[in-house]
């Protein structure tokens, strides 16, 4: 990378029934590569407001940043990667969505991943005073669904850390899609049985994506696969900067 121009910063923006500690295996390998990162909290409420938080968290950091998306988090960073310092974009077994295309209309153009029959719904109150649904993933399906290649103690201990995503997600119209002006780069989970992989595909294609494939790994790659995830976001960083 040039002396003359900075180091991107990679921010890591995980999904759905997760947090950012699934990512502590990336982060370690960015760090001894020598990459900044940072893995800010998905609040998973709504896509515009994440995507609205997360390009906040971009725009706060001096310097250009590469916008990592794993699942749900790729919807996010599709949108706010917008962002006028977001130099490149990474998806990790993620949704890419089109300018007002909605992830169920994305997903509904495949068959249904296991996860559609597995999810589980559940009531919040809103800061409105509302009531709002949310989901999470039945805690004796998660293991096949979410983390297959990864020690039954592990699944166990990530099943009963869910964060729950917001159902409403599913029907909300992406506002952008910033790989459209801004170089892209995927990772297919070739054995995701949370988000097919042809959806991860075809998502990827369409926006001229750098296609890494990984047979095998399930969605919870950047856990059981971080060399490989870290190595796509080195690439991109080094590309971008």
């Amino acid at each position: 990378m040039s002396a003359s121009r900075p180091t991107p910063t990679a921010v890591l923006v995980h999904g759905a029934f997760a947090d950012a500690a699934g990512w502590s295996g990336v982060i370690d390998r960015l760090q001894r590569a020598g990459v900044p990162v940072l893995a800010p909290p998905n609040p998973l409420r709504g896509l515009a407001a994440d995507a609205a938080y997360i390009a906040s968290v971009a725009a706060r950091i001096d310097g250009p940043v590469v916008l990592v998306g794993h699942s749900y988090g790729g919807a996010v960073i599709t949108v706010a990667g917008t962002a006028e310092n977001v130099v490149g974009l990474v998806y990790i077994a993620a949704y890419v969505p089109d300018e007002g295309e909605s992830l169920g209309e994305l997903q509904g153009r495949f068959p249904d991943s296991p996860l559609v029959s597995n999810l589980e719904e559940w009531s919040y109150p809103t800061a409105e005073g509302d009531r709002a649904t949310e989901v999470t993933i039945a805690e004796k399906a998660f293991p096949s669904v979410f983390a297959a290649d990864l020690p039954e103690e592990v699944t166990k201990v990530l099943a009963a850390a869910q964060r729950p995503l917001a159902l409403g997600v599913f029907a909300e119209k992406a506002a952008a899609a910033a790989w459209k002006s801004k170089p892209s780069w995927a990772l297919v989970a070739g054995a995701d049985r949370a988000i097919d992989p042809d959806v991860e595909r075809f998502g990827a294609e369409r926006a001229a994506a750098t296609v890494v494939e990984l047979d095998g790994a399930s969605h919870a790659v950047a856990l059981s696969q971080p060399e490989a995830v870290a190595r796509i976001v080195i690439d991109a960083v080094r590309a971008t900067g």
